[in-house]
């Protein structure tokens, strides 16, 4: 059976196949599109990656991570800055036109979130013309208030379109991901203001189940399994001009453990229920 269109599978939903896995078992289900992660992706070589997508047919929805640009004092900005031209390089040569950030938490010893969001936006200001000069676009992910202090100083689709327009739109936009924004009462209004200037650059669905599993960074629920209503969200992003596909994205130890082609059968079940 053939992936409905407008489907991608984010790598980190089978994190336990291999890059030529991930890529031989989306062509057998029929997947024609799929976010990748810089590590795997650095591993095997980023050339060899793009060649390996190219041969089966494969687009790459987006690349993750770029960000953590918080951290304050030259030598740390500037080796943050490194690090990002060389994802947003990597993202070029695989075709992605998306490079997720996020990023990045509060200094040791700051609470100073105002100061450090400001951070973000003045990196973004170094990294947006580079990007788009290479046929990025940089994609600010808001995430769930829980990891402001450690990873994620953007908590808000508000406070990431804040960031975002101020910039043009073909260098900066912004990432839906219900995991993250399902709980905010604002996040309608959001998502048609960020409808009127074009902002949306990707989108990521996975279920939020109570008590979080495996914690916070890998609790993220299967679709259908938890209270968000996905739905909803896929016909408001939808509604808000975004065409690009919508990734599966789900950090779980319970779904590596399994077989990836099973996984992935699941994902597609739960999703022609659930969000279609």
């Amino acid at each position: 059976m053939t992936a409905p269109d407008g489907f991608a599978l984010n790598q980190q939903t089978v994190r336990q196949w291999s890059l030529p896995d991930l890529v031989s078992g989306c062509v057998e289900a029929g997947v024609r599109s799929v976010g990748l992660w810089r590590e795997p992706v650095r591993a095997y070589g980023p050339a060899a990656a793009a060649r390996l997508l190219r041969a089966a047919g494969l687009d790459v929805s987006s690349l993750c991570r770029g960000g953590f640009l918080t951290a304050p004092g030259p030598a740390a900005r500037t080796e943050a800055l490194a690090d990002n031209r060389a994802a947003v390089d990597e993202a070029a040569v695989l075709g992605a036109g998306t490079l997720v950030l996020v990023s990045g938490g509060l200094p040791p010893g700051s609470r100073d979130l105002a100061g450090a969001r400001e951070r973000v936006a003045d990196a973004l200001a170094e990294l947006g013309p580079y990007a788009a000069a290479c046929g990025v676009r940089l994609a600010i992910e808001p995430l769930h208030p829980m990891y402001a202090s450690d990873r994620c100083v953007v908590s808000t689709l508000r406070q990431a379109l804040d960031l975002a327009e101020r910039f043009p739109a073909d260098e900066v936009g912004v990432v839906v991901d219900t995991y993250h924004l399902w709980w905010d009462d604002t996040v309608a209004g959001e998502l048609e203001r960020a409808a009127r200037g074009g902002r949306i650059a990707a989108f990521q669905l996975a279920d939020w189940v109570t008590p979080l599993p495996e914690g916070v960074l890998l609790g993220r629920g299967q679709l259908g399994d938890g209270c968000v209503d996905l739905r909803w969200f896929h016909e408001r992003v939808r509604a808000a001009g975004f065409t690009g596909p919508a990734e599966v994205e789900i950090f779980s130890e319970r779904l590596w453990r399994r077989a990836g082609a099973e996984v992935l059968a699941e994902v597609l079940e739960r999703y022609r229920a659930h969000v279609l």
